[in-house]
């Protein structure tokens, strides 16, 4: 069984610096997404310490030492849904966790964005982190982060690949509305928002 460990950035860059941590985030590799890539080995770093978002690094203990596997980026933002994109249900769970304007017809909503989420396929590394486990640990981070504040929602934007819905689909995911690229992202111009809405109840 493969051990991961996951560390927030903004605690490596503390514990062992800048320079150390960006020789390890070079080694991320990412040939399918060169937006992943190129967010991690350039802006990673600037955004944590700006707090604009957040990235976690997941690391796999491998031949005794520990290999950087894949990451994930969480930010928090505020985003408008449309009401005919919900189902009845769904709008009545939305209306607990929004604002809604009449005249607009579309739920105002505060919720954590998966902004990234990659493997690493460098060649030098063995590929022993699967995608879902990835995303798991995102959405564990995001339930962590609503235990303490609140929310049952999540959600990230994708490119409008078959594969990708279907990824982000199986894991409870729907989507509800699209955006256009800004200038400097490189892939596909239009990303496909996808919401999920965490079914689980207090305890107490």
């Amino acid at each position: 069984m493969i051990n991961y460990m996951q560390t927030n950035l903004l605690d490596m860059l503390e514990y062992i610096g800048e320079d150390n941590c960006q020789n390890i985030l070079s080694s991320f590799i990412c040939p399918m997404n060169h937006d992943v890539e190129d967010f991690l080995r350039t802006k990673a770093i600037s955004f944590a310490r700006q707090h604009i978002a957040v990235s976690y690094l997941v690391f796999a203990d491998y031949n005794h030492a520990n290999i950087l596997v894949g990451y994930y980026t969480l930010a928090n933002k505020f985003v408008c849904v449309n009401r005919q994109s919900l189902s009845k249900t769904m709008q009545k769970k939305i209306s607990k966790f929004s604002q809604y304007d009449s005249h607009l017809e579309r739920f105002m909503i505060s919720m954590p964005l998966i902004a990234q989420l990659g493997k690493n396929f460098n060649p030098q590394l063995p590929d022993i982190m699967a995608g879902a486990d990835l995303l798991e640990m995102a959405l564990e981070r995001v339930l962590e982060v609503e235990h303490l504040i609140g929310g049952k929602t999540v959600y990230i934007e994708c490119s409008n690949q078959p594969k990708l819905f279907d990824f982000y689909s199986a894991a409870g995911f729907f989507p509800f509305a699209e955006r256009f690229r800004q200038s400097e992202e490189t892939d596909s111009s239009v990303l496909t928002q996808m919401l999920k809405y965490f079914n689980h109840e207090s305890k107490n």
